[in-house]
């Protein structure tokens, strides 16, 4: 059974689909940094979970069994991981992440956007007593400065979070 999750939040299509007005522009260098995550706690046997948001009464945005709402195609995304469908900003609401965490105590963050549905999970994560590692380079924000502040105010705080780059994270 595996100590430790990386819980990748929000994933989707609708981020890098250039109809769409959620679209945040070239997410390669964020799909190649998480990749190297990925493969990086599956070699540690971490548990892999994907969460991924849908908009119920949406029809234009979040849309429920849209590809728009699919986890991105590019990511290094198995068979065997974990999906779990939010409907809220929150992974954690009504969701069975709580179940899929049951006797993990570690997790690993990363995601979009950072000051939403990352900064929800964290939170929650922390109320619930999770030790929590966010690869800050493998989330961002509609805006750097928004992605800057919110790690800063989380870790201001929360100051048991660890916050760290990618290559840190790796070679620790």
């Amino acid at each position: 059974m595996a100590l430790k999750a990386l819980i990748l939040v929000d994933f989707e299509n609708e981020w890098i689909a250039t109809d769409s007005p959620y679209f945040l522009g070239d997410l390669s260098t964020l799909i190649a940094k998480t990749n190297q995550l990925i493969d990086y706690c599956r070699k540690q046997k971490m548990k892999i979970i994907f969460i991924r948001h849908v908009e119920k009464e949406s029809k234009e945005v979040f849309v429920e069994n849209s590809l728009k709402t699919e986890i991105i195609t590019l990511l290094h995304r198995e068979r065997n991981d974990v999906v779990i469908t939010k409907y809220k900003v929150s992974p954690f609401y009504q969701t069975s992440l709580g179940q899929e965490l049951e006797g993990i105590r570690e997790i690993v963050v990363s995601g979009i956007l950072t000051n939403l549905c990352v900064r929800s999970l964290v939170q929650d994560a922390y109320d619930r007593e999770f030790s929590i590692t966010i690869i800050e380079d493998c989330c961002i924000a509609m805006e750097p400065k928004t992605h800057t502040f919110t790690l800063k105010d989380l870790k201001m705080t929360r100051e048991e979070l660890v916050i760290v780059h990618l290559t840190n994270f790796i070679s620790s």
